[in-house]
This record gives C-alpha cells, structure tokens and sequence, in this order.
C-alpha cells in the first residue's frame, strides 16, 4: 500500500503562495490521515466522505491565511475535528417527524469492517477494532485521534489542540476512553464465545444486535459479576501495543479521483463549486468528482472495493524507487503500471532538436572509497559468511542480544555491543562477561511484549542496580513500541529511574513499518523525534526495518522497496544528530524476510542498498 509522504513546510508554504502543484501534493499527502481521522470518529457512517471532503475544502480556502506553516497537520486536525462536531450538531438539530430514519452506517460501508477487511487484522486486532463500534459518538471522536497518537502519526501536543484542552486534562480523557474500550473488548469477546454464557442470554435478549454504549455498558456490568464470562479477560494485551504498528486505512476509490496536472480545465469546476480557490490540478479534479459522487447510493460498493490512492508524477518527473527524503517537498512516486504512466511531454516553447556530432562522453571519475560508519550497525546471530558480511556491509558496531559475540568472528573494525536480554540472563557471570566484551551494554530485550524480556518496569528498576555496577555506559531497556507515549512501558520506567535515581545514558528503540512506500522514511523520522524529545537522550535505534504484523502472519516488502527504504532511512538517520546508532534487523538472508546478506555473505539487493548508504 503506498501512501504519500507527509509534505513539508516548504511545500506548504508554497502552496499558500499558490502553486498548483505544492497544493495537490500537499493534498495527496494529507487526504488519508484526515480520512482515517473521520472514518474512526463518525464509524463509517455514509457522510464520512462528505464531512473528509469539506474539510480539505476549507483547508484549501483558508490556507492564504495561515501563519504558522510549521503547524499546518495541527491546524488541519483541528478543522476536521470541527467539521465532526458540526455534522453531529446538525443531526440533533433536524426534527424527526414520522418513522424515525434509518441514520446508521451502511453495513457495506463500515468503517471497521473495512478496517479488519483492508488491513488483514485477526485475533486482538481485529477484536479492538470491532470494539470500536460500542463506544458513543464522543468517546469515537477522541479515539479517532488518540488511535493515530498510538500508530505514530499524530503528536499528543496536536491531540490536545485539536480536542481544545491541555496536554493534563486530555491524558485524563485517553485514560477514560482506553477503559470504555477495554471494556467493549470484553463485550465482543464475550458475545462471540461459542458456547453463549447462559446468563448474558438473558441479559442481551431484548437487544436488537446494534452496538451501542448503553448496551455496553450493560453487558460489561454482567462480566464483571460472572465467574464464566470473566475468564475472557484473562488474556487482553495492552491496546497500545496493537495497534503502534497498524498502518492507516486506504482511501476508498470515491476519494482517490487523482488525474495528471492539469487534466481538467477550469471553467468546469468552478462552475460547479462557485467557491473552488484552484482553477486546475489534482485537487481541482479531486473536488469535481466529490461534488457530482452520489454518495448514498455508492458508499457501499465505493468503500468495500477499499481502492488506495493512485497518485501521478507530474509529467516532466521521473519516477524513483528510492525513499522519498523527510525534509523534501518532491512529488510523490507514480504506482501506475508502466502502460497507463503519462509519458513526457516537451514544452511548447522548447527549442527543436538540432543534428549534432555524437561526442563521447568523458569517464567518470573515480568513486570515492566509503568507509564504516561508526552510527550504522546490524543486528546479527552466527550463520555461514557472518564475518565476510560485516567486512561488507561498512557498518561500525553489531550486537547479537548475547553478553558475548558467540562464536562471531568480526573484522577488527566492527564493535560489538553486549546485551543482557532478561531476568534469565541477570547472573553475575554472565554480567562480568558483558563488561569483558564491550565498553557499552544494552539493557533488557522487549521487555513489553510477552514472548521476549517479558517484565514489568518496577521489576526492571529493581534489577537495574546490578547492570548499572558494570560501570559500562548504559542503554535503558528497549521497547517494542510506544517509546514515545506518555504512561507506556518506557515511560514508566523512565520516571521510575528518575525517581530512584538510577543511570541511564541513552535510549533504544525499535521500530517496524507496515507501510512499505515512500512514506516509512519520515514514519520512522516521526518516531525516533518524537522519543528524543520525550527524554532528552542520546537515542539509539537498535532493530528496525519494514514487517506488517497487522495479520495472522507477517508480511514482507519486496526486495525493491526494501531496498528503498534501506538506502532512505540510512541517510535520514546518519543526519540526526541525536541518534548515536542504528541497526537494521537483520543481517543474515537465511529465510523470507528483511535480511541484507544470503549465507556465504552474498549482498542481495537490499544489502547492497544499506551497504552503500550511510
């Protein structure tokens, strides 16, 4: 699924300047955060579309006044939120006269049905998604914005802007709503389980089958008293961790309406807007189709085909398989097949060819020697060619979540990092090993997930006095996910170590991305910023790559975009000052995967890419 990178300020402002193109990038780039933003809030409901396109209208229209370009997706947020609220104030305001309308979400067009459909999602994922539909128009309204603070694509700083309240008082909010949606969790579990129990039965035998939070509330009042249906909860994984890595629902075809640069004059869409402040380009076409789409009536084929968003290269541009750069406002890759691609077009005042001699072109210079960057790294276990890989790959560090290198032959320019990787791992030998292996050491493996380190904060505090008398500069544990995330498992730790005056020197993080395209680079970006500024720490990234774990079974890139993303966030990373080192997870290629080297230490594509860059 390929998604526009979020434009820069440097494209905003030059759209508020009036260039066409920097306003249909800038458009392409923010249409789906704003589609997710109101699909979750209003449930699916058929005005989604509508309440997403007049939002991008008045963004359009009052862009020229914008001051702060900085802030654009925080203003932007804002808008949506207010256009949400307005659509509701207008539904209570209609008086109802006669049979009470059908006002629900068409059953084709449900959000969390495209959710679970277009995302793949299974077990607790699909459960918390279909959770969603018992919460109350309010509690959906800070879910849909809390749901992207929790996937990395808003900050809480625009949460709260957007919500009108301080950062303080929308904690207390995310809280509540977190709680009223562990409980719809326990709902739909308990009203999926085959057997029924016998006395819900009775409890929900007046239902009429629409989720609501009334009957929520019901329902949860009697898990909490049955000794039967209380056994669901036994399981339930933290709601942050489900969805940290859960990538934004595609656009549906209905709002995907993208044409080359100027494909449809002017004259046609401003003679069925009579307000449109653009005369030409993508958005002009974008708001022609939203205002002649009958939405009622197709909402429900629109939104179950689930289409992304196609988006074309302006004609004079080539397109690349390489990441697209954070801070660059290039237009977004074409992901049209070869056959329908716009071809170049020369412009009309260019000047014809003239004959000329063929000179044969001068030989390039020769290529500079790249040598190891002390920042780039690898995650790596032994297997057959591991010494010739590191030799290779120019990295400056690796780490193989051991105390010793077992058996790792590396190049006497490749440091290894020790790591103790949990409880099990905590004896004294095994601490004098580490200290005799490294000059740094990494503290506890995951220990947010169940299946790695698998410990609480207040018991990693309490084993942490014993890391910290290696006398080895020190790295906190490294989370899974939600490093950033105010209440998460890092952060706890973190106060607690402040608290107890514990040491830590830095911080590792692991990221993977679900979003395969051009986007991932500034994704990552995102994350890596936003927990350098929770901190004020040295950070550094010590597995990363792209894996979409939204299914059952992981799902991999391509070698071409991991290869792209390789080469892409390498570069971004090497320009962070903050971030002392990365590794990418991993350097053995044994199995389908994300690995950069086949054994014997051959490169494959994405080797090579992550080889050369940095």
């Amino acid at each position: 699924m390929a998604v526009p990178v979020e434009p820069g300020v440097v494209t905003v402002v030059a759209a508020r300047d009036g260039d066409q193109r920097a306003l249909d990038e800038l458009v392409a780039g923010y249409l789906p955060l704003v589609y997710n933003i109101v699909g979750h809030a209003l449930g699916g409901h058929a005005d989604t579309d509508d309440v997403v396109q007049e939002t991008m209208l008045r963004a359009v229209n009052g862009l020229s006044s914008l001051r702060d370009p900085a802030g654009f997706r925080s203003w932007l947020v804002v808008i949506a939120m207010n256009q949400i609220r307005e659509r509701h104030r207008a539904h209570q305001r209609v008086p109802v006269s006669g049979e009470i309308p059908e006002d629900l979400a068409d059953p084709g067009a449900d959000f969390v049905d495209l959710t679970i459909m277009r995302l793949q999602l299974s077990g607790q994922r699909r459960e918390v998604v279909a959770a969603t539909r018992w919460l109350s128009e309010d509690e959906r309204e800070l879910l849909s914005l809390w749901w992207l603070e929790a996937a990395g694509r808003l900050t809480r700083t625009e949460v709260a802007e957007a919500l009108n309240l301080t950062p303080q008082h929308t904690a207390v909010r995310v809280q509540r709503v977190k709680g009223q949606l562990d409980a719809a969790r326990i709902v739909v579990r308990s009203l999926e389980r085959k057997p029924r129990c016998p006395e819900l039965a009775e409890v929900v035998v007046d239902w009429d089958g629409d989720p609501s939070a009334l009957w929520r509330k019901r329902i949860a009042r009697h898990t909490r008293s049955c000794a039967r249906c209380e056994r669901v909860t036994t399981d339930l994984a933290a709601v942050e961790g489900l969805i940290a890595r859960l990538p934004l629902v595609p656009l549906p075809a209905a709002l995907g309406l993208w044409q080359p640069l100027g494909a449809v004059g002017s004259h046609a869409v401003l003679s069925q807007t009579a307000m449109a402040p653009v005369t030409a380009g993508k958005f002009a076409v974008f708001m022609q189709g939203a205002l002649v789409k009958p939405i009622a009536a197709a909402a429900a084929a629109v939104l179950a085909a689930g289409v992304a968003v196609t988006v074309v290269l302006p004609s004079s541009e080539e397109p690349v398989a390489q990441a697209v750069s954070i801070t660059s406002s290039a237009a977004p890759t074409s992901i049209l097949p070869a056959e329908v691609a716009p071809s170049p077009v020369s412009s009309p005042s260019s000047v014809p060819p003239t004959t000329t001699t063929t000179v044969a072109p001068a030989p390039p210079p020769p290529a500079a020697p790249v040598t190891a960057s002390v920042k780039k790294g690898v995650s790596t276990w032994n297997f057959d060619g591991v010494t010739k890989a590191l030799g290779d790959v120019r990295a400056g560090w690796y780490y193989n979540w051991a105390s010793t290198p077992e058996g790792i032959a590396a190049p006497p320019n490749v440091e290894f990092v020790p790591m103790i990787w949990g409880e099990k791992s905590m004896d004294q030998a095994n601490l004098d090993r580490a200290k005799a292996n490294g000059k740094v050491l990494l503290g506890f493996n995951e220990p947010d997930f169940p299946e790695q380190a698998n410990m609480t904060p207040e018991r990693a505090l309490d084993l942490w006095p014993q890391l910290q008398a290696t006398g080895l500069r020190l790295g906190a544990p490294s989370v899974g996910h939600s490093g950033d995330k105010e209440g998460a498992w890092l952060d706890r730790f973190m106060t607690g170590a402040a608290q107890r005056g514990l040491r830590v020197d830095f911080i590792p993080i692991h990221w993977y991305g679900s979003d395969f395209g051009a986007a991932a680079v500034g994704q990552l970006k995102n994350y890596v910023e936003a927990v350098h500024a929770r901190y004020g720490k040295p950070v550094w990234l010590t597995e990363y790559s792209l894996i979409d774990f939204a299914g059952g079974t992981p799902r991999y890139p391509n070698q071409t975009e991991l290869a792209a993303f390789a080469r892409g966030s390498a570069s971004m990373l090497e320009g962070l000052p903050y971030v002392e080192r990365y590794a990418w997870f991993a350097l053995p290629a044994e199995k389908p995967g994300t690995g950069l080297y086949a054994p014997g230490g051959t490169p494959n594509q994405a080797g090579e890419a992550y080889r050369d860059a940095g």
